[in-house]
C-alpha cells in the first residue's frame, strides 16, 4: 500500500499539553478516507501537522513523499480546508481566485472559473456577504483549483446546515470523482463519512483503533444475539470489540472472517455507525490496525 500520509511516533505538545501522542498510522493514496474519533482524539493536531500549519514535537510525519511545507513543491501537493473555512471578508470572489492564481503554481483558472459559475457565487460578491455554505464551497475551490495530490478536510461542514452541508459533500464527490485525488476527510458526522469515503481510520488518544476498507470492515464485522453468556466462552477466533448484556441476552459486535453456523446466534450485518463507536468506546490502550 502506497501511503499519502505516513505518521511514526508523531506528538505535538503546546507547553505542558500533549494534544497528539504517540501516533503511528498510513493512510492509503488514492483513496476517499474518514478520519473519525471523539473531541480531544487528536485529529486536527494530526492533520495540521500533514499540511505543515504545525511541526512536530517528537515523532516523524511523511506527506505525498516529503516533509510538510518543506518548499513551494510541497506546498503544491496539499489542500487544506479548515473547519472555520477561512476566506477573506473584505476581498470579493473574483479576488480570491486571483490570489489563488497568483500563489498555486498548479492553478487551475477553468476549473475555478467553472465551479464558481455552477455554484452560482457572483464574482464581485464579498465573501463577508456570503452563507456559511458558500463560503464552504468558495474554500473548496481554492483547495481543489490548486490540483493538490492531497486534499484536507477538517470538519469543514461542521457549523453548516443539513441541506448546505449535503451540498456541499455531493459537490466535493463530484469534483473528486474524475481525478486522481487523495481525501482526508474528519468529521464528528458517521452518516457524512458514510456518504462520501470508502476508508475509515477511528482515532481515539492519538491511537489508531481500526483502519480499512469500509466495504471489507463492514464484511468482517458481525453483531450476535443469544441467552445471556460469558464472551469468554466464544470461540478463540471471534474477537469481541463490544458486548451489551441484559438479564436474558447478550449482543456481542465480532470481528471475524467467517462465521460457523451456531443456530444459538441470531447474526446480523453491522452499520458504520455502530462500528464506529464500539471502536471509540473500548478502554484498552490500542488495537490492531486493519488494512
Amino acid at each position: 500500500m502506497t501511503a499519502v500520509v505516513r505518521a511514526q511516533g508523531l506528538g505535538k505538545r503546546f507547553r505542558r499539553r500533549w494534544a497528539l501522542s504517540d501516533c503511528t498510522l498510513d493512510i492509503p493514496a488514492g483513496r476517499t478516507v474518514g478520519l473519525v474519533g471523539p473531541n480531544g482524539a487528536g485529529k486536527t493536531t494530526l492533520l495540521s501537522l500533514a499540511a505543515g500549519l504545525l511541526t512536530p514535537t517528537s515523532g516523524t510525519i511523511e506527506v505525498c513523499g516529503g516533509r510538510p511545507a518543506e518548499g513551494p513543491a510541497q506546498l503544491a501537493k496539499v489542500g487544506f480546508v479548515a473547519q472555520d473555512t477561512p476566506t477573506y471578508a473584505r476581498l470579493t470572489v473574483a479576488e480570491h481566485l486571483k490570489l489563488g492564481a497568483r500563489l498555486n503554481p498548479g492553478w487551475d483558472p477553468r476549473l475555478a472559473r467553472d465551479r464558481i459559475q455552477r455554484l452560482g457565487l457572483r464574482p464581485d460578491q464579498r465573501t463577508g456577504d456570503l452563507s456559511g455554505g458558500q463560503r464552504a464551497q468558495l474554500a473548496l475551490t481554492l483547495a481543489i483549483a490548486k490540483r493538490p495530490a492531497l486534499l484536507i478536510l477538517d470538519e469543514p461542514v461542521a457549523s453548516l446546515d443539513p441541506l448546505a452541508r449535503r451540498e456541499f459533500l455531493q459537490d466535493l464527490s463530484d469534483a473528486t470523482a474524475d481525478r486522481e485525488l487523495s481525501v482526508v476527510h474528519s468529521s464528528h458526522l458517521v452518516s457524512d463519512v458514510e456518504r462520501i469515503c470508502d476508508y475509515l481510520v477511528v482515532l481515539v488518544a492519538s491511537r489508531v483503533r481500526v483502519a480499512g476498507d469500509v466495504n471489507e470492515l463492514l464484511a468482517r464485522h458481525h453483531l450476535l444475539t443469544a441467552t445471556r453468556i460469558d464472551p469468554a466462552a466464544l470461540p478463540t477466533d471471534l474477537h469481541v470489540i463490544s458486548a451489551r448484556h441484559t438479564d436474558s441476552e447478550t449482543t456481542l459486535l465480532v470481528r471475524a472472517d467467517t462465521l460457523a453456523d451456531d443456530p444459538a446466534w441470531t447474526v446480523r450485518p453491522v452499520g458504520l455507525e455502530d462500528l464506529v463507536l464500539a471502536y471509540m468506546s473500548q478502554s484498552v490502550p490500542a488495537l490492531e490496525v486493519h488494512r
